[in-house]
């Protein structure tokens, strides 16, 4: 029998509050304006425990299941090869799930031939909302503990589930881990955002404050599900700000949000540099300008989501202490938001100098 395809726009509704997992039964199935809309019903306790010890998904306790979301957008020459690499990983995804977003170019129909009989791949398919809408669809179709994202002209190599995979396995903890990129087609280098593996501890108040982004493009991004729930769950205004570029609302809400993250290069991710990239190809002092408050305006979303205020720049030193191993850039960066406290001078050089201490002495 073929994967059944899904139509429309699945968008995330449910409001996940302080890290709990909201269910993934549908409660009501309706239409609007030709979408199909899906909302879930509230889990149960047991049902929040099964999803976290990986027994609602028939896994080993022990061991992680994947899904991975390929989003795609008339990607037709591209999506095939990015699919081909998620399905031959040593690791295996529980889910392959590819999402076209309404292209217009026959990935449709290619993807319906080359694998609607595939049992391993869930194709979803609907009109064209954008990256963040694309998210959101197919985010709702997984049943999995940790979910990665894969842009439709990029690839992996075949060990990335396993390197993240051992990850997760060992730490529980972990809830965000992003990878290093290796550029191909128009370029060719490695973009490391660290020189090692780094755990990163909570980052809302360094993301709330200096805007800093703890993460990597969407190929190179993975999490926990319930946070990439979570990050998504967003009103319908943003889909339209969030056309490109949508890893903003990954990156940014599991900060703010509470997420734990963690750096860890695995050299398994390649990032396609071609004329049609949609972020890449249109970068401007404009672009990063717009991009800049639209990303002001959604971390405002997720602090005011919480009930986070300026007044969270007090716990600085408190969020550094999640740090095990800081880089010194990261150390240098704390210390400049103790600075930034309204407090008697001779109390932020004090705050200051002791974050610069640990950091010096933890330091990589």
């Amino acid at each position: 029998m073929g994967v059944p395809m899904v139509s429309g726009r699945l968008p995330v509704r449910t409001l996940l509050e302080s890290g709990l997992i909201r269910g993934v039964n549908v409660r009501t199935s309706h239409s609007v304006n030709g979408d199909t809309l899906l909302e879930r019903a509230p889990p149960s306790r047991a049902s929040v425990s099964a999803v976290r010890s990986g027994a609602a998904y028939g896994v080993k306790e022990q061991l992680t299941s994947f899904a991975v979301v390929i989003t795609s957008y008339n990607y037709r020459d591209f999506v095939v090869e990015a699919i081909e690499s998620a399905l031959a990983q040593t690791r295996r995804a529980a889910q392959v799930i590819v999402v076209d977003d309404g292209s217009s170019d026959g990935s449709d129909a290619l993807l319906r031939e080359r694998y609607g009989d595939d049992s391993r791949v869930v194709l979803i398919s609907g009109i064209n909302g954008g990256q963040l809408s694309a998210f959101q669809r197919g985010v709702n179709a997984v049943r999995s503990q940790v979910v990665c994202f894969l842009d439709s002209d990029d690839r992996w190599g075949p060990e990335y589930l396993a390197r993240l995979g051992e990850l997760y396995d060992a730490r529980e903890d972990v809830d965000f881990v992003f990878s290093d990129m290796r550029q191909f087609g128009q370029q060719d280098r490695t973009m490391k955002f660290h020189d090692r593996a780094v755990d990163l501890g909570y980052t809302a108040i360094s993301t709330y404050v200096l805007t800093q982004w703890y993460g990597a493009p969407t190929s190179a991004l993975s999490m926990r599900t319930s946070w990439a729930w979570q990050a998504l769950d967003l009103p319908n205004a943003f889909l339209r700000t969030w056309r490109l570029s949508a890893d903003n609302c990954l990156v940014f809400g599991c900060s703010v949000l509470g997420a734990h993250k963690y750096y860890l290069p695995t050299g398994c991710v390649d990032y396609r540099i071609h004329a049609r990239n949609g972020w890449w190809s249109n970068r401007s002092p404009r672009i990063e300008y717009i991009n800049k408050m639209n990303s002001s305006a959604l971390i405002r979303h997720y602090a005011d989501r919480i009930g986070m205020g300026p007044e969270c720049i007090e716990f600085s030193k408190l969020e550094f202490m999640t740090k095990p191993n800081p880089t010194w850039a990261e150390t240098k960066r704390y210390a400049r938001l103790v600075m930034m406290r309204r407090v008697a001078p001779w109390r932020k050089w004090e705050r200051a100098l002791n974050i610069l201490r640990r950091g010096w002495k933890l330091r990589g």
